[in-house]
């Protein structure tokens, strides 16, 4: 205001030096709502909050209880609005002040619950800034709303849950001025980022006698639970799960103990981390109770929201066994419990736990059912529980379900459509369990009743399915999710190998059945099959594989219907195989049926050679991925045992007219470049002490091993083809090959001595390991692995001359083979000079009559030569031949030919006749001989 008269009387200064000017108004100041009076809303004025604390806390006022109540009472109606961010930080010291009095001085109950109140309202912040400044304090202060949950006061207590209540859910009003409230979503941000969950959760253990407030933290921490991973990570920090879950079943009048408990843990599974909360579940506490909780509403509540819970309680017990095989299920009784309650509908039972009860159609105890079906599933990854399972036949409740569907059912029984999910997932559970309890599938006669099945799957009886669940999928009125399960529960119980369960399925005709199920089933192109159906395909023929891989008697059940069934799955497109549908699998899994159900059997190998099946094992040998050769030449290798099988691999072709000692040779290339062998230019060896080695296994080292365990050069045998490609060779010869070229012949050289190599690699590492070992051999041996050393060294020199004699001998016919085609090229150039030359004589002799009598003469001369008998021509009764008088250089015959002396054809324009031109018109000159 001051500089505002300064410059005024500045400027009458210089008007009166300055002539007179119209003056025009200046605006000296700004005018506000607050001037103008338009604010609306109340207006806060500020409060020293300094002062108040420091009335509390004076040495001199602090014994002064009337007058800090009366100064709080007009704090909280100063308040009542909502506290600024900025004030914060002195109003929660000053309400820790009055928390840590209470205990002694029960008058500050009443400010405290007073200031809490006004902490329901949510913080109110001046500029919108004010949220990135003040979010530090307000996470603070938050979290110092937990701490006050130590004051042992039910009201109190009973007013942080309110507050934190509201404060979350409740939004503010816009009455003050100035100012405006938090939104919802920074409260819940500040509630994430504060430890108000974890303060909650311990807070539990203080709140133990009084069911009310435990409702209370319950239901926050509820909500808090709900909406925020942040939250459900820093309860499972401090053992929510644990904590939570062991008191489920305390006593609580209302039942919201449990469902507010049993919320908090599903959250805690949706937003949280599941392997921490099963851990903190698996013990005997929490299964126990979740044991009494689920026995409880399963026998003692029957309405909607019961069965619910208990499914919900089922969930969380499936959780806590899938993620700890450990829990302990066996020993609280559990496991027992839920066989019991899995099995009483389909096998009558005498427990009075399940005398009265009875599952109804509803959606709740239709999942309940499939729910136990689960989670016995789980649990039997825990050896003990089979035994449990056994005694509660499990499977025969399972097998129940394996029938042929019916098209009308009882009003009170399942629905179709209900009957069709739990009947697959039925079948699907038992695919884990059977496996494990082969003596209780026989007992169920489990092959009798699978095969019956896939006769009702194949059959005419019209059926169609509804497809609704997981299982079900694709298989929508049609029976393939029936038939889809079958097969694999016949391919899980095939897959164990037990020779009792296979001779059973062969003595019930499984093998020509699934032959005749390929044959009529699936007759269409494999590339018009869904993903379903090749699953199903390559089920059955790894069925057949189990069957007839250990006994000679199924392969000739197998038979030549069953070869004509392979070898038309060998004849698949191979473009198919990544077409994502399965295509792979099924060409594997006829590969190998080919090799477990033909190999070996002199009657189906020989029909199979005759039907050219060697020739298309070749043919995906040549154009199949690299993991599918190890089983191929498998197959090929055992086939070779067969003395006809030799002549069939000679005599196959590949694209580009490639044999198969070519084709076996680049394999082997192809595999010593991916294990890393090293190999010069020309595929000759480079490291004559380890020939065969790899760049993986020279980088291992010698590792000391005990004696139980495969070194790492005896795994390299399996671990790669080379071994079945060198007794491939071993079986065809490695001379008189057809179709090779120099790397060939450079590759076949090493792969004739693989064994020798490898032997010298195995004795090259047990010296290492003794040397590592620090032992020293006896002298005879030492001297023993000395010559074993040398020898294979000198057999590598000798390897390696070898391949740089075929390398020389190969670019010494290079070289020969240039000589000879630089040859052929002068002779093209000598013939065209000659035919130069004989075109000039010709013209000479046509255009000179003395070059004619002269080669006329030479001609004669040379006749006369050939004669043999040339006096004869002086004789009197010579007959002379040749005709007088001729001038021609060429034997005349009856046939004349002519020859033009113009070397390109119709070059003269084509001139029209007319009667007035000169006859001597110009043409092409023309020469001829007779």
């Amino acid at each position: 205001m001051a500089l505002v008269q300064i410059q005024h009387q500045n400027n009458k200064l210089k008007s009166s030096f300055a002539p007179e000017k119209q003056n025009i108004p200046l605006v000296t100041h700004i005018i506000t709502d607050n001037d103008m009076g338009i604010l609306e809303g109340a207006k806060l004025h500020p409060v020293k909050l300094k002062k108040i604390f420091k009335l509390l806390t004076d040495p001199h006022s602090s014994m002064l209880y009337d007058r800090h109540v009366y100064t709080l009472n007009k704090m909280v109606q100063h308040y009542a609005k909502g506290i600024p961010m900025k004030d914060l930080v002195e109003m929660f010291k000053i309400l820790n002040v009055c928390a840590d009095r209470v205990e002694a001085i029960p008058i500050y109950e009443k400010p405290i619950l007073d200031i809490l109140k006004l902490c329901s309202i949510p913080f109110l912040m001046e500029k919108t800034s004010d949220e990135l400044v003040y979010e530090q304090i307000v996470v603070e202060s938050i979290s110092q709303l937990g701490y006050l949950m130590r004051i042992p006061t039910s009201d109190v207590r009973n007013q942080i849950c309110v507050t934190l209540l509201n404060f979350t859910s409740k939004s503010g009003n816009n009455d003050l001025q100035k100012f405006k409230p938090t939104s919802l979503q920074f409260n819940k941000k500040v509630i994430e980022n504060s430890d108000i969950s974890e303060t909650l959760v311990k807070s539990l253990a203080l709140v133990e006698n009084d069911l009310e407030i435990k409702l209370k933290l319950l239901e926050i921490l509820q909500l808090f639970s709900k909406y925020s991973a942040k939250n459900c990570d820093q309860m499972l920090h401090v053992e929510a799960g644990q904590r939570i879950c062991s008191r489920l079943m305390d006593t609580d009048p209302s039942g919201q103990l449990l469902f507010r408990s049993v919320d908090i843990l599903w959250n805690l599974i949706e937003n949280g981390n599941k392997s921490d909360l099963a851990s903190q579940l698996n013990n005997m506490a929490c299964i126990s109770q979740l044991r009494d909780a689920f026995v409880y509403q399963m026998t003692q509540c029957h309405s909607h929201y019961d069965r619910q819970l208990r499914n919900d309680l089922l969930v969380i017990a499936t959780l806590v066994a899938y993620q700890c095989s450990k829990a302990p299920f066996v020993e609280t009784g559990f496991a027992k419990q839920l066989t019991l309650f899995a099995t009483f509908q389909e096998v009558k039972s005498h427990n009075a736990l399940v005398r009265h009860l009875k599952l109804a159609t509803n959606h709740e105890d239709f999942e309940l059912r499939k729910l136990l079906f689960n989670i016995l599933v789980v649990l039997s990854n825990d050896k003990t529980v089979i035994s449990i399972l056994s005694e509660g036949h499990l499977l025969l409740a399972l097998f129940s379900f394996v029938r042929a569907n019916e098209q009308k059912t009882d009003p009170r029984e399942l629905s179709l459509a209900q009957f069709e999910e739990i009947q697959l997932h039925a079948m699907a559970a038992l695919c884990t369990l059977c496996p494990k309890m082969l003596e209780d599938y026989m007992t169920c006669q489990g092959s009798t009743r699978l095969l019956l099945l896939l006769e009702w799957c194949v059959g005419p009886e019209e059926f169609s399915g509804h497809g609704n669940s997981f299982h079900g999928t694709g298989g929508r009125g049609t029976k393939k999710s029936q038939m889809h399960y079958c097969l694999r529960l016949l391919r899980s119980v095939a897959s164990t190998k037990d020779e009792i369960i296979l001779q059973d399925m062969a003595d019930q005709g499984a093998i020509n059945q699934l032959i005749g199920v390929l044959n009529t089933a699936f007759t269409q192109r494999n590339d018009q099959n869904d993903a379903i159906e090749i699953e199903m395909q390559s089920d059955i023929l790894f069925i057949l594989s189990c069957l007839c891989e250990q006994d000679l008697h199924r392969k000739e059940l197998f038979g030549i219907q069953g070869v004509d069934m392979v070898i038309r799955y060998l004849r698949t497109d191979t473009r198919l195989l990544s077409s994502g549908l399965g295509h792979h699998k099924l060409l594997l899994t006829s590969i190998d049926c080919a090799w477990c159900s033909t190999v070996g059997c002199y009657v189906t190998e020989d029909y199979f050679l005759e039907k050219e099946g060697v020739f298309l094992l070749f043919d995906l040998l040549e154009v199949c991925p690299k993991n599918m050769h190890n089983i191929i030449i498998g197959c090929l290798l055992d086939l070779c045992e067969n003395p006809k099988t030799v002549n069939h691999i000679l005599a196959w072709r590949g694209k580009a007219g490639t044999t198969a000692s070519h084709l076996l040779c680049e394999l082997w290339r192809q595999d010593e470049i991916q294990i890393g062998v090293k190999r010069d230019s020309q595929g000759a060896i480079t490291d004559l002490r380890r020939p065969l080695m790899g760049q993986i296994q020279a980088d291992l080292g010698v590792i000391p091993l005990p004696a139980s365990c495969v070194s790492q050069a005896i795994a390299d045998v399996s671990e790669n083809i080379r071994a079945k490609i060198y007794s491939l060779f071993c079986k065809m010869g490695f001379s008189d090959l057809p179709g090779l070229s120099l790397d060939d012949h450079v590759t076949l050289t090493i792969i004739e001595k693989y064994l020798d190599f490898k032997m010298g690699e195995v004795w090259s590492e047990t010296i290492g390991e003794l040397q590592l070992e620090n032992v020293r051999p006896v002298t005879p041996d030492q001297e023993a692995m000395e010559a074993i050393s040398r020898a294979i060294e000198e057999r590598a020199v000798i390897v390696a001359a070898t391949q740089q004699e075929l390398i020389e001998a190969q670019k010494n016919q290079d070289v020969i083979d240039e000589q000879e085609f630089y040859a052929q090229m002068r002779e093209n150039h000598r013939q065209k000079e000659k035919a130069i030359a004989d075109f000039t004589q010709f013209v000479a002799r046509t255009s000179n009559f003395q070059e004619l009598k002269a080669a006329k003469e030479k001609q004669e001369i040379s006749i006369d030569a050939s004669r043999m008998h040339p006096i004869n021509k002086q004789g009197d009764h010579f007959h002379d031949v040749s005709l007088p008088n001729l001038t021609s250089t060429v034997f005349s015959g009856k046939h004349v030919t002519v020859n033009e002396s113009v070397k390109e054809k119709n070059t003269a324009p084509v001139i029209k006749f007319e009667p007035t031109l000169n006859a001597l018109v110009d043409r092409p000159l023309k020469h001829y001989t007779i």
